[in-house]
């Protein structure tokens, strides 16, 4: 129980992490869209361009003032490509425009490694992935310059300041993303739209309440409405993987649990045949030594189980005061501090599994004690 409490827990807290840090720094709780942009927005991304200002129309909305308190803030997102250049050097990235205040809100999950982040102060400034800064040659303080298509067919270019160096939790985006003020965005562009309004809520846990009050007060046919777990792909085959190695840890204990406690229960009929055959003697049914035996395993396993879980909180408690460093894995940006983190039904499904486990294993011996002759029972210690 200590071992799956504390493996389960520290898979658990990566998935919070990696979770929360997926929806601060890049996707947000919600994306609303116009239907059909994630599938054909690269080929001809103006053509899904918003023009309303949805964070007033929402926040403002009568339906959805029973929700609000569910949504934290909602900002516009401007996605482009193009080329960057520095010196003789030239690459092409994926760039953003963002609200610079969305920070307030969004926190620190795009760690800022280098320098500062982007401020309403400093509209010709930038930041970049570390990965994308480090194949240009540039760091904080250098000029680069932006090359882009604009939204009416040309060609248009602007001259940025590198204000930081960021890094998320995903490797691939660092090595090719910037963002910059999303009014620079607008200017290079030439375009007043939005791709995308982002929607952040107080709880993640509260996705699904807040998409279905969106789909319901937003139209269908101009609007759609994507919940960050279908965007995030590398978390989600993460979870897979992780989610598949609890349950061989799983499993494994279990074999565990049946092997012991079936031997333990094997030898305890074995020493106890005399007592058996006395009781029977005396009119126990064989149901009832059955019930006994069962209720002795249930009872081994509610213990063992309760004591493994005590004892794995503790060590969970120390393990997180003090930290697991760990290295980065594969496809991820930097490295970590892990903790462990516990859950109700974490606790409650080792539980369940220590006491089925017992119960299980005390099938054959109940029932090998429960089908023996008096005769033979009251003989064995002689």
């Amino acid at each position: 129980m200590v071992a799956l409490i504390l493996a389960s827990g520290f898979i658990e807290w990566i998935y919070q992490d990696m979770r929360e840090s997926t929806i601060h720094s890049q996707l947000g709780h919600l994306q609303i869209i116009k239907p059909g942009y994630f599938e054909a927005g690269k080929a001809d991304p103006y053509r899904f361009l918003f023009s309303d200002d949805l964070e007033q129309d929402l926040l403002e909305n009568p339906t959805l003032q029973n929700s609000n308190h569910l949504i934290k803030t909602i900002v516009p997102r401007l996605s482009f490509s193009g080329l960057i250049s520095h010196g003789d050097a030239t690459l092409s990235f994926i760039g953003e425009g963002v609200d610079p205040q969305e920070q307030v809100y969004f926190g620190n999950a795009l760690k800022i490694s280098t320098g500062s982040n982007l401020s309403a102060d400093h509209p010709d400034h930038l930041i970049m992935g570390e990965g994308l800064a480090r194949n240009l040659g540039v760091t904080v303080g250098d000029q680069v310059v932006l090359l882009v298509n604009t939204a009416t067919g040309g060609i248009n270019a602007v001259e940025m300041t590198i204000d930081g160096l960021f890094s998320t939790v995903t490797k691939s985006y660092d090595d090719n993303a910037l963002r910059l003020p999303i009014s620079t965005a607008q200017q290079l562009l030439r375009t007043q739209g939005a791709h995308s309004w982002v929607v952040l809520l107080n709880d993640t846990h509260q996705t699904d309440a807040a998409l279905a009050a969106l789909r319901n007060t937003l139209s269908q046919d101009r609007f759609e409405i994507v919940p960050w777990y279908q965007l995030a792909d590398f978390y989600n085959k993460t979870t897979v993987l992780f989610t598949k190695q609890v349950q061989a840890i799983k499993l494994i204990i279990a074999l565990i649990i049946l092997l012991g406690i079936s031997n333990t229960m094997t030898m305890n009929v074995v020493e106890r045949t005399g007592e058996i055959g006395t009781a029977m003697a005396l009119g126990v049914k064989k149901f009832d030594i059955l019930r006994q035996f069962l209720c002795e395993g249930a009872l081994i396993g509610g213990i063992g189980g309760a004591l493994g879980i005590l004892i794995g909180w503790l060590l969970a408690a120390i393990i997180s005061s003090i930290g697991i460093p760990m290295p980065p894995p594969p496809g991820m940006a930097r490295g970590y501090t892990g903790e462990i983190l516990l859950t109700s039904n974490m606790v409650l499904e080792a539980l369940a599994l220590a006491i089925l486990t017992t119960l299980i294993a005390s099938v054959y011996p109940a029932w090998k004690a429960s089908r023996m002759q008096i005769v033979d029972a009251l003989r064995h210690n002689r």
